[in-house]
């Protein structure tokens, strides 16, 4: 295959060769894990030993500073075997990574110490209420001695039964900021997590009851380093839909049509459904990875490049996904199948923040603004 300048970089292809050995293990056990809703933990062993956790932070933290253009790579990869794992891990570096990167000194080396020893960290950003104003809490804290104590709940905290610490937003003095903190007997865990999809990430409710935000532990500082969650999120649903279209076409190849004696491959319209999919999923990589490389370069139109990359990627995985319980007909229905996990897998790219309809606002607003001003 010809090399794309989206590719990445030589010195840094063993990460990529890396991942792929991982994830041929952690493709064994996604149907398994998916159906007991148990969470990962072994797999996300494998890549703290392996090195990932910290490869990406800067070598001044004990990382290697490693491309986000190779991160993409590695996420899809993982995503492409199991999601849940994927989704857990990226949630995980996004939280460990944004309190190094917004914390002062001594809490920015703490943190990183205790990734490099293996803690865990998790997101508690999103509030019942809030929809996509992840960054925008509405719940506010109130001041006391050592700090600031939130009463409130937060959803969606993916690996939060493992957790060690979480990066909590609250509003204070009418102004979001964000803590680090070391879960205690004041928060607790709803088990209301059951969902159809990417059911080993088990993203729970937490509720929060007088529970203390240390002054000593809030992020002070502003940042314009690039975080692994808005760069990862389309390459999730990238591996989604590369496993589906590989799940559609093992399908189609050993499926054969009884009044032909041909395989379902041999098909034009199954040829046809399957090229476009080819195409748009091709399409949807490379903006990826050219978000990917914007954040490589500290560019400001990597944020808005992530929003239209991740709304093309959420919509490529529905439609891969979709397109394979078309030709996997009543077979690929069955819970017997991977057919069935990756169309259930693939809706949750676009419900997560910001959701596909956000994007869309978003980008839009921007289209119509530009096209308002160069009248």
């Amino acid at each position: 295959m010809t090399p794309s300048p989206l590719d990445p970089p030589t010195a840094e292809m063993s990460w990529a060769e890396r991942a792929t050995v991982l994830a041929a293990d952690f493709a064994q056990r996604a149907a398994e894990l998916d159906e007991t809703a148990q969470l990962p933990i072994e797999n996300l062993r494998a890549l703290h030993e392996a090195g990932f956790d910290v490869a990406w932070l800067p070598e001044s933290f004990g990382g290697q500073g490693l491309s986000w253009v190779t991160f993409g790579r590695v996420l899809a990869t993982i995503a492409k075997a199991c999601p849940s794992t994927a989704t857990i891990w990226l949630m995980h570096l996004g939280a460990a990574y944004g309190l190094v990167h917004m914390s002062d000194d001594d809490n920015a080396r703490f943190f990183a110490h205790e990734l490099a020893g293996g803690k865990r960290f998790a997101n508690a950003l999103s509030e019942p209420t809030g929809g996509n104003l992840f960054l925008m809490p509405l719940q506010a804290a109130r001041p006391v001695d050592a700090g600031f104590v939130l009463d409130g709940a937060k959803r969606f905290v993916s690996g939060c039964e493992i957790a060690d610490y979480l990066l909590v937003n609250a509003l204070v003095e009418d102004v979001p900021a964000f803590f680090g903190i070391t879960p205690d007997d004041t928060l607790r865990l709803v088990p209301i997590w059951d969902s159809v999809g990417l059911r080993a990430t088990r993203s729970q409710l937490i509720t929060f009851e007088g529970t203390l935000l240390p002054a000593s532990r809030r992020c002070t500082k502003l940042t314009d380093e690039p975080n692994p969650i808005p760069i990862g999120l389309p390459f999730l649903s990238i591996g989604v839909a590369e496993a589906a279209l590989e799940a559609l076409r093992e399908h189609a190849r050993g499926r054969v049509i009884p009044t032909t004696g041909q395989p379902l491959a041999d098909m034009q319209w199954v040829q046809f459904a399957a090229a476009d999919a080819h195409v748009r999923l091709r399409a949807a990589t490379l903006l990826a990875g050219h978000t990917a490389w914007l954040a490589d370069q500290r560019s400001p139109m990597a944020n808005p490049s992530s929003l239209e990359a991740k709304l093309l990627s959420n919509e490529v995985a529905k439609d891969v996904a979709a397109l394979g319980v078309k030709v996997g007909g009543g077979s690929g229905y069955l819970k017997t199948s991977p057919i069935q996990r990756h169309f259930r897998d693939a809706q949750a790219g676009a419900l997560m923040a910001y959701s596909a309809e956000v994007c869309q606002a978003e980008i839009g607003k921007a289209v119509m603004g530009e096209t308002a001003t160069a009248d």
